[in-house]
């Protein structure tokens, strides 16, 4: 860790005052008209008095700051800044704060700091983040955080919004079954530490370049293994995450060190569950040592939502509610997301159980946040985000950024020729299904008002004439209308089938039971194929997968897309991807398994690996042995590319100082530091050459995959990098890839340690292999 501490190590602010005074200048804006005044301290244009304060002075460092406020805070005054609902002081100019507000993928009406009026009565919602995910597009992840963080500052200036989101969820979508798993960026460590630290940048990077500053302050959520939350009867509540060190290295905790590593997140959150017995806002391994100790957080650490109320009195992981106000507060834990630290702190106080110097230091990462975000600087229109009003959401760009995050996160998983459809031959489109006339369904949960919706039926009728059929009466679909709907297909050229799932289906709090698409719907769609005059698409609304091995396999059904929940735009995106005004290049960010997969393994089942000994076929593409319906990455263009390799090492050798154990005795594998990663040698160029041989341009995702040897329970296939690259029609280019052979293509061991194999490693882009020998 070393002697510095984490402010003075993460503290990167200019220490000249006229630098800082000069970037202010140069990202000043004038104020908007806003009609309701935000929320801030230090007011001393209705109160010169609060001028005097060190902490209202904006020449002074902020740890100066800081400490002069907390300072002049009585013990009762500190513990009401340890909740979510943190009291006002008034005698110090300071007004109650609400933390919580949500952004997961657009500004959200969920959590009490924000809410919308007649002044601004909707946000940009985009689509949710499983379906952004599928983009593989990392400047896209950022470009939507600039955009929701501008929106979030717009309604903060009129006082609709606070400045501190609780998103994004880096969680993995470990089991197909999870409720939230819509929330997360995928399954697989590299894309979500990706789409982690871009998503923060982009909410949290401000314009003035200032690394210290705060545009809105991001949360990484659930800190850690949280990924169960209610099956069969198995609530987060109550769930122990039982985890070995290989599979919480190597799998749960890359994204949300990513956050703080990479994205320099100004806060984490805990989650309900245990960890090995423990409860994760209880525990100082997790919190104060991984945390804030190795990761070096610049911020605060928040509990879920009465998480602490939970480990006491849920999970009975201490006696009395001032054990549980300690044991939290001594962990790591600054804020308390409920009021559990409000009401029994000062008791855990005077019982000598927790010290107010532990108070002192949580409530000073909290002000070191609001600090940041310009909160004690006095009125926020003189500040460089104080010209942002209604004017600014809900932009005519950003609904369009919005419609072109879902085009490219459409994937396209089945095309026997059908696709794209041509607007000018068709005469009649039948649309059938719980999901093609839809508003709230697509844009899932931790939702805000949405600038306007635009469901599937509107954007395919506002391409050619349509029929309309709803099928079921919802998703859950007990009974389906089979006469109608094949009555209608029977008349049409083409039937679109928009079928799938909503928040009754998966969602937090609810966990599903199995993979098949609910209720009547195969029965739906199989009977329409049957029945259907001409072609039969298949659309799929959900942000998990199904089983859906009937309709690939069904010869009727030519062209199969998942839309997941695509968001207010969802209807133009997925119209341009039918009628070939947009190339789909969408690839799925997770594993579709049959139902089969679920009937042997229990959600309850932490482990990533697979175990012959008792059948146990391992998670996620990785791991996973068996058969799947659609696998991670799969997606189809409407055209073809083709991959050729340029240039990749045969062999890698790594130089071992004279004295290294391995120089006497055979090796399987190398520690994944010291003198031998250091040397030059050990990184390497990948370059692929990559052709569109068709008649049509698209984007292409170019993944690198590695297969490790096998050591240490290696994964059987690995993303290493992934690249976006568009071309136009018949032509190529050449994607390069740099590989670090001790961060890339090292493996965790059984006991949380990186080691490089030594031997053949295996590259894969697209149906091209390459060996490699990485040896000493």
């Amino acid at each position: 860790m070393g002697s510095s501490s984490p402010l003075t190590r993460r503290n990167r602010a200019p220490s000249s005052v006229l630098l800082t005074f000069f970037c202010f200048i140069l990202c000043f804006s004038h104020s908007s008209n806003a009609q309701t005044k935000p929320v801030f301290a230090c007011d001393v244009d209705t109160n010169p008095s609060l001028a005097a304060y060190g902490f209202c002075n904006t020449v002074l460092k902020i740890e100066y700051r800081v400490a002069d406020l907390v300072a002049r805070l009585t013990l009762q005054e500190k513990i009401g800044f340890l909740v979510n609902k943190a009291n006002g002081v008034t005698r110090l100019g300071i007004p109650t704060y609400e933390w919580w507000s949500e952004a997961l993928h657009g500004v959200s009406y969920v959590g009490p700091g924000t809410h919308f009026s007649g002044l601004v009565p909707g946000a940009t919602s985009f689509p949710q983040v499983i379906l952004t995910a599928a983009s593989f597009n990392v400047s896209l992840f950022q470009a939507i955080g600039k955009v929701v963080s501008t929106e979030a500052r717009a309604m903060y200036n009129v006082g609709l919004a606070g400045l501190t989101y609780w998103s994004p969820n880096v969680n993995i979508f470990r089991d197909p079954r999870w409720g939230r798993g819509q929330e997360t960026p995928g399954e697989d460590p590299l894309l979500s530490s990706k789409y982690a630290s871009g998503y923060v940048k982009g909410l949290q990077e401000t314009d003035c370049g200032d690394a210290n500053r705060l545009k809105v302050a991001a949360c990484c959520k659930h800190y850690t293994a949280y990924d169960v939350d209610n099956w069969k009867g198995v609530e987060r509540y109550n769930f122990n995450a039982v985890v070995n060190q290989q599979d919480m290295d190597d799998t749960y905790q890359p994204p949300f060190k990513s956050c703080v590593v990479d994205g320099n997140v100004a806060s984490v959150m805990c989650s309900y569950n245990q960890v090995n017995g423990k409860p994760t806002c209880a525990d100082p391994d997790l919190l104060a040592g991984v945390i804030r100790g190795e990761w070096k957080l610049y911020g605060y650490i928040v509990s879920d939502c009465d998480s602490v109320d939970v480990l006491y009195k849920n999970q009975h992981y201490t006696k009395t509610p001032e054990e549980a106000a300690a044991i939290s507060i001594n962990a790591g834990l600054d804020l308390n997301c409920g009021s559990f630290l409000g009401q029994h702190t000062e008791a855990a106080v005077k019982a000598g159980l927790v010290s107010e110097a532990a108070i002192n230091k949580a409530i000073s990462n909290n002000f070191l946040t609001l600090m940041r975000l310009g909160f004690f600087d006095g009125d926020p229109k003189k500040q460089i985000y104080g010209g942002l009003g209604p004017k600014d959401v809900c932009t005519p760009a950003n609904q369009e950024l919005a419609a072109e995050a879902a085009r490219q996160g459409i994937v396209l998983l089945k095309n026997t020729g059908c696709l794209p459809l041509s607007h000018t031959t068709i005469k009649s489109l039948a649309v059938i299904g719980p999901n093609a006339n839809v508003t709230k369904t697509m844009i899932g949960n931790y939702e805000g008002t949405p600038c306007k919706y635009t469901t599937p039926l509107q954007g395919l009728a506002g391409t050619v004439p349509t029929t309309y059929l709803q099928g079921c009466s919802n998703v859950a679909c007990a009974v389906a209308d089979v006469e109608g709907a094949t009555k209608l297909a029977a008349d049409a050229d083409v039937t679109m089938l928009v079928m799938g799932a909503d928040q009754s289906i998966e969602a937090e709090s609810r966990d599903r039971v199995d993979l098949n698409l609910p209720g009547q719907q195969q029965e739906l769609v199989t009977q329409v194929a049957k029945a259907a005059k001409g072609p039969v698409l298949l659309v799929i609304m959900s942000g998990g997968g199904f089983d859906i091995t009937f309709a690939k396999n069904d010869p009727k059904i030519a062209g199969i897309l998942w839309v997941g929940y695509p968001g207010e735009s969802g209807g133009i995106a997925i119209a341009d991807v039918i009628f070939g005004r947009y190339n789909p290049s969408g690839r799925l960010p997770m594993t579709w398994y049959p139902q089969s997969y679920v009937e042997k393994v229990p959600m309850t089942n932490m482990n990533m690996r697979p175990d012959t000994s008792n059948g146990y076929p391992g998670r996620t593409y990785r791991f996973y042995t068996g058969e799947t319906v659609y696998s991670f990455g799969d997606g189809l263009s409407y055209t073809k590319f083709s991959h050729s390799l340029v240039k990749a090492p045969r062999v890698v050798s790594l130089r071992l100082e004279e004295n290294h154990v391995c120089r006497s005795s055979e090796c399987q594998s190398l520690d994944a530091v010291g003198p031998h990663c250091e040397n030059t040698v050990s990184g390497f160029e990948v370059q692929v050459k990559v052709r569109n041989g068709g008649e049509r341009e698209g984007v292409h995702t170019v993944f690198l995959f590695t297969t490790p040897p096998e050591v240490h329970g290696a994964p059987r296939k690995h993303l290493l990098g992934f690249e976006k690259i568009r071309l136009g029609k018949m032509e190529e280019a050449v994607v390069k890839f740099k590989v670090d052979v001790c961060k890339d293509l090292s493996v965790v061991d059984e006991i949380g340690k990186r080691k490089i194999g030594l031997g053949q490693h295996r590259l894969h882009v697209g149906d091209l292999k390459h060996s490699l020998s990485i040896r000493i």
